[in-house]
């Protein structure tokens, strides 16, 4: 641990070596092929496709270019689906399921494929990830889902018993847990400097500061009223996730925005580093209102993340759930210096399954549900394909699904705060 305590900061630890771009003002053009709303992961990877293939595309951006979850999220590689492999057998069926979950494997090795190829320097790698039983009966839930990953997919994932997991985490708190080694990390901010770079360079058209104020879908494209003039689009495409807001009603009834809250310690030493995460792994667990984490990208620290304190925007109470959960997975790390804490925004959907799909000729890559580092870029990819009529490259395992809301529901989740509650509790209760 440092000598000196280091200044703490309520912004992202990513933006010390990725600081947000200040864009030099562009003026809007009158006309555009493509315009898309939103310039995180899935907007500029949007973006990208559509540029390399000779369209004009115009990004606009409320903000400072990827100043959302993009660059708030903890840099997990996961692909994740939200629902249990086998669960989801019950339910579609077999085939589905490995459609699905086969899905989120190829996303994963071409997001790998595509910084490798691209040159991007953001510290991918396949750390692979551990994620521990928070109680005993977690453990066998988690061997029978392991048991059927490797059967239908060949994953490779391991099982780890208590007796062995300080091999994998420097804590006491779990029973055992299990190894998926193909979840990888990185530093999200330097990922999406990188696509922004490629856009640009691509010839995609970038601004920030650029509020959509009102899309009118028309005979031959869409009106894209903004705060800086307006644009006619031949194709829109929004990519707004969590960040979803009133100019698009349909959609907002849709995503459910849930805040997700991260820390970052001081760093900790070499010594400390090898005994709490000696394997370098991406981190998780099974308790409801779980915990994310993992080293810092040069090994350094440890940024913690979480569900707890999703139920409120006071920032102060959101630093103590974290730094709570973090002294009780690493009891040693009581006293440890906290140089970062901030949040951002997820998009959830109510089945857990991301989209790509398009409602009165407005086209829509969101509900990454909580795994945009790879589900993002991913449905964009698949958006811009369709928008392309690239058929076969636009097809996806999850079409077909509807596209669901609740009664009531319109934006806002003020039930968000008693669903965190009933989390604690079920945690409590050993659920």
């Amino acid at each position: 641990m440092t000598a000196d305590p280091q200044p703490f900061k309520e912004t992202p630890y990513w933006w010390e070596a990725a600081p947000r771009p200040e864009l030099a003002e562009t003026p809007l053009a009158e006309t555009t092929d493509v315009a898309i709303v939103g310039a995180g992961f899935a907007g500029l990877s949007a973006a990208l496709v559509l540029a390399r293939a000779g369209r004009t595309v115009h990004v606009l951006e409320k903000d400072r270019v990827g100043e959302g979850a993009s660059s708030r999220n903890g840099g997990i590689a996961s692909g994740n689906i939200k629902m249990g492999f086998a669960k989801m057998i019950d339910q579609f069926g077999e085939a589905r399921a490995r459609a699905i979950f086969g899905e989120g494997v190829e996303a994963r090795d071409d997001l790998a494929r595509f910084i490798e190829d691209e040159g991007i320097d953001c510290g991918f790698s396949m750390t692979g990830r551990f994620t521990g039983a928070f109680r005993r009966h977690h453990y066998d839930r988690l061997a029978r889902e392991a048991e059927f990953l490797n059967k239908h997919l060949d994953i490779g994932a391991e099982m780890v018993s208590r007796a062995d997991q300080h091999r994998e985490i420097g804590t006491d708190l779990y029973h055992g847990g299990v190894i998926r080694p193909d979840i990888g990390g990185l530093h999200p901010g330097l990922l999406h400097q990188g696509i922004l770079e490629r856009a640009l360079e691509a010839g995609a058209v970038v601004h920030g500061g650029t509020e959509v104020t009102g899309l009118r879908p028309e005979a031959d494209g869409v009106e894209v009223a903004t705060n800086r003039g307006t644009l006619r689009a031949r194709d829109v495409l929004v990519c707004t996730n969590g960040y979803t807001g009133k100019v698009t009603p349909w959609l907002r009834r849709r995503v459910v925005p849930i805040p997700s809250q991260i820390i970052a310690t001081e760093p900790l030493g070499a010594e400390t580093m090898a005994r709490l995460m000696p394997k370098g792994r991406m981190l998780g667990e099974t308790r409801n209102t779980y915990h994310y984490y993992r080293p810092s990208p040069d090994g350094t620290r440890i940024v913690f993340g979480g569900r707890a304190g999703a139920g409120t925007d006071d920032p102060k109470v959101k630093f103590r759930h974290l730094k709570k959960g973090l002294v009780e997975v690493f009891p040693e790390l009581r006293d440890v210096g906290i140089t970062h804490s901030w949040w951002g925004l997820t998009g959830y959907t109510f089945d857990f399954l991301p989209k790509a799909v398009t409602h009165d000729g407005i086209h829509y890559a969101t509900g990454f549900n909580g795994s945009g580092v790879v589900w993002a870029r991913w449905f964009a990819i698949k958006a811009a394909h369709k928008i392309l009529g690239n058929r076969s490259n636009a097809q996806s395992a999850f079409d077909g699904f509807e596209f669901q809301t609740r009664p009531l529901y319109t934006g806002h989740p003020w039930f968000l705060p008693a669903v965190i509650a009933w989390y604690g509790w079920k945690d409590r209760l050993g659920f």
